[in-house]
């Protein structure tokens, strides 16, 4: 181990230890997140001030401080399965009513969908007006690559259908989905949930005794597995802290510069589709500058994480503590909303990329006969995205192939694809905690008592369970 090599751990163990002194403190959760952020990006950013980007002496750090990083996100995914789980059947056991079970999944599911078509429709206008366009572009090796690797598996990509999507989601094997072994293993482990749910409710009148006793063990299964979550959730700030460390460290800041438009163009989308959800939230009735305070933690672990999935937990510890959804509603959406209608990965993302490719074959992508089955495209292709690092690039690939568009030209883009995940990612999940916001409040469900209250999520209180 080489002394800067030592040196460097020694910084980033010292940063590690004020974000442990802070929640000693019981410095409020948001601001430990947001510290932890900020530190990440300073020693990132000094490092490669320090060493330049390519210094083998940033990759050995960034092995260490991706135990850390990766760790987290790992033992987010270990909780999300059981979470799921516990929590849709304790809901339904609740509900008992399989009517509004089936309004809360539509309009769940409804907003997302839509939400993903307005996202593209932004998507498209903000590459009109930042003049984007792959003509003329050239390809290093590593951008080759990469468009080798998505002509690679364009075949995969084109023989997904509507058909073949939805099919997937059923649950033919629910131990092997409980694995996470398939892209849309979350909702199958999602619909497996409800029918256990809807089963156990229909022996509660004829085997009271059971269903009680049922009831009694999902119980006490949720309690331990909301407890687990608060433990792992506690990790936020040095998982946070740590994954922008290394990717303000490892980004390049020339290869930036070259497709500096793409990535205006590209966040200008991100915050005008950011404001659309605002404007939902507003629209029901609520606050949004409230909202946006209570989901900040969670889009900011989203942002350096760049995994929808991974974000499940904390989103729905979220919704449930912070903003008064209900836990089911809160459930479906984190749920869905991670495989389902990704405003950031399945609507913007494709869109540009569609509309600045289009003109390399001789297609002019401003007419309505691209624009319109264009957003028919994305629409569907939105349907069963995987909510990890590489979703984006499946959901081009469909969207793409679906246009008869050469797929490889995307690999121009990878230099700057990490900077654009990470806002994207942030939009994502923004996306699915305003679908369960807002079907909550269309439902009647919203706790406003809790939305309007000025309490911090609470995570270091050894009582705590929910």
């Amino acid at each position: 181990m080489s002394p800067l090599l030592i040196l460097n751990l020694s910084v980033a163990l010292a940063a590690c230890f004020l974000l442990y002194r802070m929640q000693a403190a019981h410095a409020s959760f948001t601001r430990r997140v947001f510290t932890g952020l900020g530190l990440g990006v300073l020693l990132g950013a000094a490092f490669q001030l320090l060493y330049g980007t390519a210094s083998p002496v940033i990759t050995e750090t960034n092995a260490y401080l991706d135990i850390i990083g990766t760790g987290y996100v790992s033992l987010l995914k270990m909780i999300i399965m059981p979470l799921i789980m516990v929590s849709i059947i304790s809901a339904i056991l609740k509900l008992r009513d399989a009517s509004s079970l089936g309004k809360i999944s539509a309009l769940t599911v409804g907003i997302l969908i839509t939400t993903t078509i307005v996202a593209a429709g932004i998507g498209i206008a903000m590459a009109k007006l930042f003049g984007l366009t792959a003509v003329g572009l050239t390809a290093t090796a590593a951008e080759v690559a990469r468009g080798e690797y998505m002509q690679g598996n364009l075949a995969a990509a084109q023989g997904i259908s509507l058909p073949s999507m939805i099919l997937s989601f059923i649950p033919a094997n629910p131990f092997l989905d409980m694995t996470g072994a398939r892209k849309t293993s979350t909702i199958a482990v999602v619909i497996f949930s409800i029918f256990i749910g809807i089963s156990a409710t229909g022996i509660a009148k004829k085997m009271p005794e059971i269903f009680d006793s049922f009831g009694h063990f999902i119980k006490v299964a949720h309690v331990i597995v909301m407890r687990m979550v608060t433990l792992v959730l506690r990790l936020t700030p040095f998982g946070v802290f740590a994954m922008m460390t290394m990717v303000v460290a490892g980004s390049k800041p020339d290869d930036i510069a070259k497709l500096i438009s793409f990535v205006a163009a590209s966040y200008s989308a991100l915050i005008l589709m950011f404001c659309v959800h605002l404007l939902l939230i507003s629209a029901v009735g609520l606050n949004p500058v409230r909202f946006v305070k209570k989901i900040f933690p969670v889009l900011a672990f989203a942002f350096s994480s760049r995994t929808s999935a991974g974000s499940i937990p904390m989103s729905v510890q979220t919704q449930t503590t912070r903003l008064g959804t209900p836990e089911g509603i809160a459930n479906f959406a984190a749920s869905f909303g991670s495989t389902i209608g990704q405003n950031g990965c399945a609507g913007i993302y494709p869109a540009m990329l569609a509309v600045m490719i289009a003109p390399t074959v001789g297609i002019d992508p401003w007419t309505m006969s691209f624009i319109v089955p264009l957003l028919a495209i994305i629409a569907v292709g939105s349907v069963g995205v995987a909510g990890v690092g590489g979703g984006a690039t499946f959901a081009a690939l469909i969207v793409l192939s679906s246009l008869d568009l050469p797929v490889a030209l995307a690999g121009l883009l990878i230099s700057i694809e990490p900077l654009i995940d990470m806002g994207r990612t942030a939009l994502n999940v923004s996306g699915s905690i305003t679908a369960g916001t807002v079907t909550s409040r269309v439902m009647g469900q919203t706790d406003v008592a809790v939305f309007n209250s000025d309490a911090e999520l609470n995570l270091d209180s050894d009582e705590q369970v929910a």
